[in-house]
């Protein structure tokens, strides 16, 4: 018996390298006065990385042919240079805020399991698997991103803004 290919949904993207920010993947988390917890994450594209950019607007136009928009709406593919001037970590980045009420997978180069939260941090480097989705709530008409899961490949500099024991405590004198 032949094999089916499963067809391929438009509106699901998995990226090139990316940066992570704002991960919340181990553990749900909710953001203001908002009760609903949801595990999300902020990706970072760089700009340079034209590919990825073109399928993330691949998929955003999918969405919003299936929510039938039309007119202008809130992109969720963000300018980081304009968005977020202030945060170093966005300098020439796009970013997306991805969200799901269902655990990502959260896994490392050879697709195992990564559950140590301080193995996968804000600021790790790898892929994102997204969809985008169209809703229309309150009368608002929009694309969404749910986050399906992430793949680290590298480490980098943790954007948490937190110190070490060896940062604070390495250079005491008062003994």
């Amino acid at each position: 018996m032949e094999k089916t290919k499963k067809e391929k949904n438009p509106c699901k993207v998995v990226t090139g390298l990316v940066r992570f920010s704002y991960a919340h993947v181990f553990e749900p988390a909710s953001f203001g006065d908002n009760d609903d917890k949801k595990f999300s994450c902020a990706i970072l594209i760089p700009k340079k990385d034209k590919s990825t950019i073109a399928k993330l607007e691949a998929g955003i136009e999918a969405a919003k042919e299936v929510g039938k928009i039309k007119k202008a709406f809130t992109s969720p593919l963000h300018d980081g240079d304009d968005e977020r001037p202030d945060d170093e970590a966005y300098e020439g980045m796009y970013y997306l805020n991805a969200k799901s009420t269902r655990r990502p997978y959260v896994v490392d180069e050879d697709l195992n399991p990564i559950i140590d939260p301080e193995e996968f941090y804000s600021g790790c480097w790898g892929q994102a698997s997204v969809t985008f989705y169209s809703y229309d709530y309150a009368g608002k008409k929009g694309v969404g991103v749910a986050l399906n899961g992430v793949k680290k490949t590298k480490d980098g500099e943790k954007l948490s803004g937190g110190s070490t024991a060896e940062e604070d405590f390495g250079d005491d004198d008062l003994l």
